[in-house]
């Protein structure tokens, strides 16, 4: 569309369009200039940055962590959840799986030689899970769920309690945890994300993922870290010793030094998301199409309008407004009837994008 000269709007990738903050990049060149961190990085990261990532969770969640056992430098948390599962679990085993969800989880799985199994998610408990219907064969089964929170594709937030029935939970099915919380910092209004290592002796079942990608607008640095659970921590670092010699030093130091910051630039750019947040979903309710007014993360999971189904939608956007927005079915199965679209285009262009849609004969065509 776009060689047959279309100006086509992508509302449809999760990749913040803010900046880097300076502060970052300019650590990143004092760093650079050093000989010798240009050399491999410990297999575990650098000591700054493990140091970084447990000092940032005692000042914001007042969770205690061992830089030397209990933290692990990924390249990006996009890597690490893929590489725990080949880790941690053994083909043909089961892993549970958020459905909708982000769609790394499930080919990772695949690629793991795993079997894949639903955690079913719904709108009616605000896309937390419902463990008691989870069937009994999946838990017996289990050796590893993942959660996400706050949530992609669904922008889907919880209250720790949620936690506490997910590390008893699979305390109770023996069971390792796995909580992504890519989108920890990015959260709206007076909500603060929550960590599972927050619960008591959440240790014992869990590790977390966090990544510097969304929340300091370093998508391409790939950098991010785990933490929690030492032996799921050795054994993952175990499995990456031999497939990768950890990130850039100067990246690491840098990412060291954004999460030891106030967090004011991360504050100044939720304010920016939450900006278009609101103004885009006016624009969908002045329109008739429903969408939770979400607590946090970049995106918006909207209902899809009768009599369509989530790939028509998608694709009447785009052949008649020219805009990409994602089909809740690229998902899960239980993204049918919902579409996700990413705030991630500045307000001058959110602007013209509402325009179009205003344009749009939403009820035209026969919805298949």
């Amino acid at each position: 569309m776009q060689a047959r000269g279309v100006d086509v709007i992508d509302l449809g990738i999760g990749a913040p369009d803010l900046p880097t903050p300076a502060f970052i990049i300019d650590a990143l060149a004092e760093a650079a200039r050093l000989p010798a961190n240009h050399r491999y990085s410990s297999y575990y990261g650098c000591r700054e940055f493990r140091e970084a990532v447990a000092s940032f969770y005692r000042q914001r969640y007042g969770v205690e962590l061992n830089p030397d056992t209990e933290v692990l430098t990924l390249i990006g948390s996009k890597e690490g959840i893929a590489h725990l599962i080949q880790a941690v679990v053994n083909p043909g085993e089961t892993v549970l799986v958020p459905n909708p969800g982000y769609p790394v989880y499930r080919s990772a799985v695949h690629l793991s030689g795993a079997k894949a199994v639903d955690l079913p998610l719904d709108a009616t408990n605000g896309y937390a899970p419902k463990f008691s219907d989870v069937k009994k064969s999946y838990k017996d089964a289990a050796k590893l769920m993942l959660l996400n929170y706050p949530a992609n594709p669904t922008a889907a937030t919880i209250e720790l309690s949620t936690y506490l029935e997910a590390v008893a939970f699979s305390k109770e099915n023996q069971l390792l945890l796995a909580n992504d919380m890519a989108y920890d910092l990015i959260t709206f209004r007076d909500y603060q994300s929550p960590s599972v290592l927050q619960v008591p002796d959440a240790k014992d079942v869990a590790i977390e993922f966090g990544s510097l990608s969304k929340s300091f607008n370093m998508t391409g640095w790939r950098i991010g870290y785990a933490v929690g659970n030492k032996d799921a921590i050795k054994a993952l670092s175990t499995l990456k010793s031999n497939l990768d010699s950890s990130q850039f030093l100067p990246i690491q130091l840098a990412a060291a030094r954004a999460l030891e910051s106030d967090l004011a630039v991360v504050k100044k750019h939720a304010t920016v998301f939450e900006k278009r947040m609101e103004k885009m979903h006016a624009a969908l309710q002045r329109l008739g199409i429903s969408a939770e007014k979400p607590r946090g993360t970049i995106f918006l999971w909207v209902q899809v309008p009768k009599p369509y189904t989530s790939a028509a939608f998608a694709e009447k956007l785009l052949e008649d407004a020219g805009i990409i927005i994602t089909p809740g079915t690229a998902f899960g199965t239980a993204g049918e009837g919902y579409a996700r679209i990413a705030l991630t285009v500045d307000e001058q262009r959110l602007d013209e994008a509402i325009i179009r849609l205003e344009q749009l004969d939403i009820k035209g065509g026969n919805g298949t």
